[in-house]
């Protein structure tokens, strides 16, 4: 692990996070936590303009950095605390790592899970062996359900991201990252509740002040853009990155966030998907769309990181397969490789086949078929032909549609 620097220490005063507590939490975890690649990106590199390394911390044993914030509170935990069990509130991945690292420690732990997690999170919780609870519309109500029921029982409390102990863990996917690669100029980490952007930038910081750290948040849940640049956007709505879905951010990490981190990017879902989508296809890799945010944000403004060496912290890889499956689908409508047609065409025999040949010699695949005779506004003796093609890319769509259009055929992309 790389040493931290024992000058140009930013001003931590207040913050109850040192630098030493990160060098603490990373002895503590060891062997414990995958020690998670991070691994240089020629292609994305080329795509984008910079040099890309991207920290793969989906490969994790529950597929998510959370293990290590997890895993360092729960280490902190007395005998006593222990035999009480812990109780925490999680969206899927926090969960996961509580539950998994209690497991192992002999600590009885309950997961409160707010309605509309996934259910691969829900279930691999529950696999791990802690007592799941799903209830509460969000974060915030299944917190403050977790905060009584673990009262009214005695627990301990492990709060996911507005603690010391799981910041400090959380801070050493930043040694890590500049261990690999000291010659990093930006980080780019998505912000939920702020605790991994938080960790990472003291430390970070630590090593290298001249250090850009640039965080991401999803449109839908600006919590902490709203929080440090003190404005009023709305946190609403179902996010692809369900793991950042965060109205209110902690009170430490914000504080952490307007001392070290030196600008927040918000991602819109189209560019949430595509990250999905270019992390599969180019990286072979699973990330959930919080893991994705990083790339996302470079997706949306190439320019901005022009000629820099950048680090990504693909976060987390829990994603259920359905909407995997969902945004690979978008993503070639996007590209113009996978397209729905409607064509009105007589009802005749024939007139199928010859819009299939037609189709055929120009180069696209038929996918799916479907008539429609009775419910259109077409005369009788018309019909409604809806075809799902596909094609190499968009401009091949456009040569498709003009053939089409030269035969006669009135064709539409709906």
């Amino acid at each position: 692990m790389a040493e931290l620097s024992q000058t140009a220490v930013p001003d931590l005063s207040g913050i109850p996070v040192a630098p030493g507590d990160i060098r603490a939490a990373a002895e503590t975890i060891r062997g414990a936590v995958v020690e998670t690649p991070c691994s240089y990106s020629r292609t994305l590199s080329n795509i984008y303009g910079c040099e890309l390394w991207l920290k793969f911390e989906n490969l994790q044993f529950t597929s998510s950095f959370k293990e290590r914030g997890a895993l360092n509170r729960l280490t902190a935990l007395t005998p006593e605390e222990r035999a009480r069990g812990v109780v925490a509130m999680s969206a899927g991945n926090h969960a996961q790592g509580v539950a998994y690292h209690a497991k192992r420690l002999g600590i009885p732990a309950t997961i409160v899970m707010p309605v509309g997690t996934p259910m691969v999170k829900v279930e691999n919780t529950r696999h791990h062996g802690a007592e799941v609870v799903v209830t509460g519309a969000t974060l915030e109500e299944a917190a403050a359900f977790a905060r009584s029921h673990g009262e009214a029982r005695g627990m301990i409390f492990v709060h996911p991201y507005d603690d010391p102990l799981v910041i400090a863990g959380q801070g050493t996917v930043g040694l890590e990252m500049l261990q690999a690669v000291p010659e990093l100029d930006t980080l780019v980490v998505p912000i939920g509740g702020g605790g991994l952007i938080s960790g990472i930038a003291i430390a970070a910081k630590s090593i290298k002040p001249s250090l850009r750290i640039l965080g991401v948040e999803a449109w839908l849940y600006p919590s902490m853009y709203n929080a440090v640049h003190g404005g009023n956007l709305p946190a609403r709505g179902d996010t692809l990155a369900e793991g950042i879905a965060v109205k209110s951010p902690g009170k430490i990490t914000t504080e952490i966030v307007r001392r070290l981190v030196d600008d927040i990017a918000l991602v819109n879902e189209a560019e949430l998907e595509r990250a999905v989508a270019t992390l599969i296809s180019i990286e072979k890799t699973v990330v959930e769309g919080a893991g994705a945010a990083g790339l996302a944000a470079i997706m949306s403004d190439p320019t901005r990181f022009a000629g820099e060496k950048v680090g990504l912290v693909l976060s987390g890889g829990n994603i259920d397969t359905r909407l995997i499956a969902s945004v690979l689908t978008r993503e070639l409508a996007r590209e113009g490789r996978l397209t729905q047609l409607s064509l009105d065409i007589p009802d005749r025999p024939g007139q199928l086949a010859a819009v299939a040949a037609l189709l055929a010699e120009a180069g696209a695949n038929i996918i799916e078929v479907s008539h429609q005779r009775t419910f259109s506004d077409l005369p009788a003796k018309a019909t409604l032909l809806q075809l799902v093609i596909e094609t190499r890319d968009s401009a091949h769509l456009d040569e498709v549609m003009a053939k089409l259009g030269a035969s006669g055929l009135s064709a539409r992309c709906t």
